[in-house]
């Protein structure tokens, strides 16, 4: 089975290559000029013309553009990769508040997530032990855990604002409510999922229940609980930037707003594809965390 999967690396890189020369490809037919944009907005009336410049849109600039080679409208791969180039050849510039290079946007983000799920982990996991091991406080805490868990993130927003009063650590608190649910329940169940066998051999020994609870339980339910943990990092990556985009300040999601703001596509989704490949990153990183506590009976 290994040696199958081995073999069939080459021709899956090989296919996700030629899947994005082919997305490339619609995306660079897509974004093609127009060349009769000057004459289309020659057989325009004054007046809707006038009502084009009222929603935005001005036929003779978007005509200028084609004629004097600039892109309008959505940006081509081209003028994306002129985009990236830009970023990634000068990533940490600072030249004010709303100016600064990528990997400063992308550290205050990767900073507020470390923080959040660093708080949930420590209230998640220890209380998913004790969760796991009693069924009557399992019994009596799941209605609140089920209530609670099913609530956007961003509707604790206003809340942590009036109390915290602070934009930062309001976002922090936003990334510990999402991750800490993933990890309890996941701890939890793993807790309490560990083989009777292995707790009565326990028993038998009269090992302290310290000594049994991380010599036994936790290698037992290690997979799960890295499970939840993986669950979590993701759901709290995608909740950091629409949480940025509401407080400000910094971060990619911050980054994505004012950009959006100005109008600037391009550097929009050269933000969306960052944020996508750094989740990405961020989910390896656990798998291979999972395969290293994965143990085989």
């Amino acid at each position: 089975m290994k040696r199958v999967l081995q073999a069939q690396g080459p021709r899956a890189a090989l296919l996700s290559l030629l899947l994005f020369l082919m997305l490339a490809f619609v995306w660079h037919v897509a974004t093609v000029p127009v060349a009769s944009a000057a004459g289309g907005a020659a057989n325009l009336t004054p007046e809707e013309i006038e009502y084009l410049k009222m929603m935005g849109k001005d036929p003779g600039a978007a005509a200028g553009a084609s004629a004097s080679g600039k892109q309008g409208g959505f940006p081509a791969p081209a003028e994306f990769a002129r985009t990236a180039w830009k970023h990634l050849s000068n990533p940490f510039y600072d030249n004010g508040p709303n100016d600064k290079g990528i990997a400063i946007q992308l550290g205050h983000s990767l900073a507020r997530v470390g923080l959040g799920f660093l708080l949930a982990c420590l209230v998640a996991v220890p209380l998913g032990f004790v969760i796991g091991m009693s069924p009557l406080l399992r019994r009596a805490l799941d209605p609140y855990i089920q209530v609670l868990k099913p609530i956007s993130p961003l509707a604790w927003m206003p809340l942590a604002l009036y109390t915290i009063k602070d934009s930062s650590a309001s976002g922090i608190f936003v990334i510990f409510i999402c991750s800490v649910w993933p990890m309890l329940i996941n701890t939890a169940f793993g807790v309490a999922a560990v083989r009777r066998d292995w707790l009565n051999v326990a028993a038998t020994l009269e090992v302290s229940p310290l000594r049994k609870a991380f010599l036994v339980i936790l290698p037992a339910a290690a997979p799960t609980i890295v499970t939840g943990m993986r669950i979590s990092m993701g759901i709290a990556w995608l909740v950091i930037v629409a949480a940025e985009m509401l407080v400000g300040g910094t971060g990619i999601g911050y980054f994505v707003w004012n950009e959006w703001n100005n109008l600037s596509l391009s550097n929009v989704i050269f933000a969306i594809t960052v944020i996508g490949v750094v989740g990405m990153l961020l989910d390896l990183l656990f798998g291979r965390l999972q395969k290293a506590v994965t143990y085989v009976e």
